[in-house]
């Protein structure tokens, strides 16, 4: 887990350009974030096949992974399977499943494995196979590619699981690999692709309330991560924030969490529509909570906390609120009216 250690504005930047430096739900609703549309990737590699058709795809004509991955593989000429073999996610059966879950095991080929987790991650959209995957033990088996060097076998090992997660009997058996997934986003590049990824995990973990405790000492974090980050990765850190602040129970500990003072500059008509309305959201979460006098005094102690950032009387918020009634976007602003009543 991630401390809520001090860190200055001036430094924010320069930390998390580091290895172990603080730093991608729809706004309000207590939904399920949607299933992860995965891109599939060419492979770097090229090879010719007999015939002298090139394949793209890096693993051989007839192969495992070229029947049920979904890839248009060029086989032999005279090939009897009319030279392509593909297999949709959505018709895999139980067996290509064991399969692909013993060939990920065995192939030691870090592209490879990538495809594997690819096509087990498209398999898991579909609820029948959450369950098959479940009961094969391939969560933890696909849980287990979270540490591989390869940074591509991450993500993919990410993917799959976000799609595993909307399963809620999984979600038990997953939240055991939390802190590794908070640790991935604090180790990893700002806006890379396992960020984004590890933040579309944690999202399905918080749609509901029995995990989100996990998540309450790397509030810092994701407010951190906010600041600095691109508009897809901030959108995506906004929907866990969402998801926590609507828990009464995670209140006092989302408003004690230090913040940049700069996080109230995002409060502004430059920022995007779609950042914008999610963080109306996230405050507006934040002032439907009525802290008692005594705890209000607290957190006035705490100048660096998001209390004081964001809630406080002294907060630039209040400032910089009314000064969005005028902005162009109708929802934008039907947003702030409902924020300062």
């Amino acid at each position: 887990m991630v401390s809520s250690s001090s860190m200055g504005d001036d430094g924010l930047i320069h930390r998390l350009g580091h290895a172990k430096a603080l730093l991608g739900i729809l706004a309000g609703a207590g939904a399920s974030y949607g299933i992860y549309k995965l891109v599939q990737k060419r492979s770097r590699t090229k090879s010719v096949d007999s015939g002298g058709h090139e394949n793209r795809t890096g693993v051989e004509p007839g192969s495992l992974i070229a029947k049920v991955s979904g890839f248009n593989v060029v086989g032999a000429p005279g090939s009897s399977s009319g030279d392509i073999f593909t297999k949709s996610p959505g018709s895999l059966e139980p067996h290509h499943i064991g399969m692909l879950l013993s060939l990920l095991q065995k192939n030691p080929n870090p592209s490879e494995r990538a495809q594997v987790l690819l096509t087990l991650g498209n398999a898991a959209a579909f609820t029948v196979n959450q369950d098959l995957i479940h009961d094969l033990g391939g969560l933890h088996v696909i849980a287990g590619y979270l540490s591989n060097p390869s940074a591509d076998v991450r993500v993919q090992s990410l993917n799959a699981l976000n799609n595993l997660s909307m399963n809620l009997k999984n979600q038990e058996h997953l939240k055991v690999y939390v802190p590794q997934v908070l640790e991935l986003i604090e180790i990893s590049p700002v806006n890379s692709d396992l960020q984004l990824a590890a933040l579309r995990l944690l999202t399905n973990m918080s749609v509901t309330d029995k995990h989100q405790h996990l998540l309450k000492s790397s509030i810092t974090l994701f407010l951190s991560l906010l600041v600095v980050a691109n508009e897809a990765l901030q959108i995506q850190v906004l929907k866990v924030l969402v998801n926590l602040s609507s828990n009464p129970d995670m209140m006092e500990d989302i408003v004690q969490s230090q913040a940049p003072a700069s996080l109230v500059l995002l409060f502004d008509r430059c920022t995007s529509v779609a950042v914008l309305l999610r963080l109306l959201t996230f405050v507006g979460n934040l002032r439907a909570w009525r802290p008692s006098t005594q705890v209000a005094q607290a957190l006035r102690w705490r100048q660096e906390s998001l209390y004081c950032v964001l809630l406080d009387e002294s907060s630039q918020l209040h400032h910089r609120l009314p000064l969005l009634l005028s902005h162009p976007d109708g929802e934008i602003k039907a947003q702030v009216a409902r924020t300062l009543t």
